[in-house]
């Protein structure tokens, strides 16, 4: 049972409370853990856009997000436990009639946390508006790529095939740079704690977790 003090901290939405069950199976030795949306947190804002984000979307996902690395870092988990937020698409950079943006697959933003992953980082930037990549642009193949080094494989290794036989590859070099190679711990040797990786996050990939 958790103390009420915890529980507030991580906010009393379904959101908060998902964070804390992450970090409760984290500590209990989980490999892969999703955080789920629940009626209290819903981004697809069409409409009313800004008013959503600043006064129903995004404070209580600071809070909880705040919360989870914090007690991570706290239990010393953080450092083996890659924390991932990201989405499938952006919003569009055009105000719609509703006040809302609606999808846009030409620009977003991904975070990273933990994991033996550099803190501190910002790569890359968008134009003024939004729309596109200003600075060196990231594509999905380089978030797996940052995904499996941070979890020990060579991703160069790693070859997956679409139904019809085509070769889908991985990216040429991860995003986001591994902290631990400043140590000269070779990200794929067996001594590295990123070789015991465990994820949480909206979404991630793994191929001993049966990620996709």
């Amino acid at each position: 049972k958790e103390p009420d003090k915890v529980r507030e901290r991580y906010g009393r939405h379904s959101w908060g409370q998902s964070h804390l069950l992450a970090r409760r199976l984290i500590e209990a030795g989980t490999r892969f853990v999703n955080t789920v949306n629940g009626p209290s947190i819903t981004w697809d804002t069409h409409k009313d856009n800004f008013n959503s984000l600043k006064n129903r979307l995004v404070p209580p996902m600071e809070q909880a997000y705040a919360a989870l690395l914090d007690d991570l870092e706290e239990r010393g988990l953080l450092d083996s436990t890659l924390v991932v937020w990201m989405g499938e698409f952006g919003r569009t950079p055009k105000i719609n009639n509703d006040a809302g943006r609606d999808h846009w697959p030409g620009c977003y933003s991904v975070l990273l946390a933990g994991g033996g992953v550099r803190g501190g980082q910002v790569i890359g930037s968008s134009d003024a508006s939004g729309a596109y990549p200003k600075d060196r642009p990231i594509s999905p193949a380089d978030i797996h790529a940052s995904i499996y080094a941070a979890l020990g494989y060579d991703y160069r290794a790693i070859e997956y095939r679409s139904a019809d036989g085509r070769h889908a590859a991985n990216g040429p070099e991860p995003a986001a740079r591994h902290h631990h190679e400043a140590r000269g711990c070779p990200r794929n040797g067996p001594q590295c704690d990123a070789a015991r990786t465990r994820l949480s996050g909206n979404e991630a990939a793994g191929r001993d977790i049966g990620g996709s």
